[in-house]
């Protein structure tokens, strides 16, 4: 199973068009945040499941704040992680991770892409931001997730 992860597209879902273009249909579409309404658009690109967590810019919508979901051996914590203070560290992200038994912590917000996978226990994943990316060379990012029978998943980052 391959899983598609994205967030912090603020309404320009142009670069999610080109990863599907250039990637196919994923399996799963996670994104975390900051759609800016943009969830209907987004949800009319893909034919696969969509999971998407509401951000600090998505006001007036539905979406739920966190939602933890499994897939495969997994069981993930979805959030865009304002309301976990993510700007400044992810240690109360780790810990409501933890405390609802999960195995990886996806979040967004800072738009700046992040794979920490130095606790065997716990896989932290920021996919960075498809739309207006932070870090140096400011790379339009996304992240995908590989589930297959029996391993664990495998994590990687890329760039537009």
């Amino acid at each position: 199973m391959k899983v598609l992860i994205v967030s912090d597209t603020h309404g320009h879902e142009e670069n999610l068009k080109r990863v599907l273009d250039e990637n196919g249909m994923p399996d799963c579409l996670i994104h975390l945040g900051d759609s800016e309404s943009g969830e209907q658009a987004i949800q009319s690109l893909v034919t696969c499941p969509t999971y998407m967590v509401a951000g600090n810019c998505d006001f007036f919508c539905r979406l739920p704040k966190v939602q933890i979901i499994d897939l495969g051996s997994s069981r993930i914590l979805l959030t865009h992680g304002h309301y976990y203070y993510v700007s400044v560290g992810t240690r109360d992200l780790v810990e409501e991770a933890r405390v609802n038994g999960c195995n990886v912590a996806m979040y967004g917000h800072t738009h700046r892409p992040v794979l920490d996978q130095s606790d065997p226990e716990l896989t932290i994943l920021n996919p960075g931001s498809l739309s207006f990316p932070r870090q140096d060379g400011r790379r339009p990012s996304y992240a995908t997730m590989e589930i297959r029978e029996g391993r664990p998943a495998e994590f990687s980052l890329h760039y537009l």
